[in-house]
């Protein structure tokens, strides 16, 4: 099983196809192409590249773990799931901070 994703080229952001051909941010609602489904893959693969709106397209292999589409490759989970580190408030300087040269 696949899917096709893809970064949305003025967000940058995380995309996955869904299965009414629109490409949407949760992986969850990506349209998961069976074995025997190839050509219907490639003409969306087709379709997309046409359209220059969809960069670094890849199909990536998946599988339904309990109903829930899990990626087989750790690159992709991450991906899904957002950045491994934290993220941090930005920190802002006091009446009275500086910073040393």
């Amino acid at each position: 099983m696949e899917i096709l994703t893809g970064n949305e080229l003025t967000s940058g952001a995380t995309v996955y196809l869904n299965a009414q051909g629109q490409w949407v941010e949760d992986l969850q609602n990506a349209r998961v192409f069976g074995a025997n489904e190839a050509e219907a893959r490639d003409a969306a693969i087709a379709a997309t590249k046409k359209t220059l709106r969809i960069i670094s397209l890849e199909t990536e292999k998946v599988s339904l773990v309990d109903g829930v589409v899990t990626p087989e490759r750790l690159r992709e989970r991450i991906r899904a799931t957002g950045p491994t580190a934290p993220v941090f408030d930005r920190q802002h300087l006091s009446e009275d901070g500086h910073v040393s040269i």
